[in-house]
């Protein structure tokens, strides 16, 4: 069954290859959503898939890019969309 959840990280997020990171991740774990860049130095991400590999997408975002540092991560519960494919924004 699938889940979704919305998040919103912060910290060193932005120019440093956080949203291609998540991209990639997300592929490899059959994840499907989007990341974006906010106006105020975040980055909203949607994921959508079975339970374990959200949870494991939702690791990657605590950890982030080899250069990004991550100082929180807002996490919250949504109805799927049924979105397929991983996109950056």
């Amino acid at each position: 069954m699938a889940v979704a959840c919305r998040a919103v990280v912060h910290g060193r997020v932005q120019g440093v290859f956080f949203r291609d990171t998540v991209r990639r991740a997300a592929r490899t774990r059959g994840v499907a959503g989007w990341a974006a860049n906010r106006k105020d130095g975040t980055v909203e991400v949607w994921l959508e898939g079975e339970r374990d590999a959200v949870d494991s997408m939702l690791r990657v975002l605590n950890v982030g890019s080899q250069r990004a540092d991550v100082e929180r991560v807002d996490v919250e519960d949504v109805e799927p969309q049924g979105l397929r494919g991983f996109e950056t924004r």
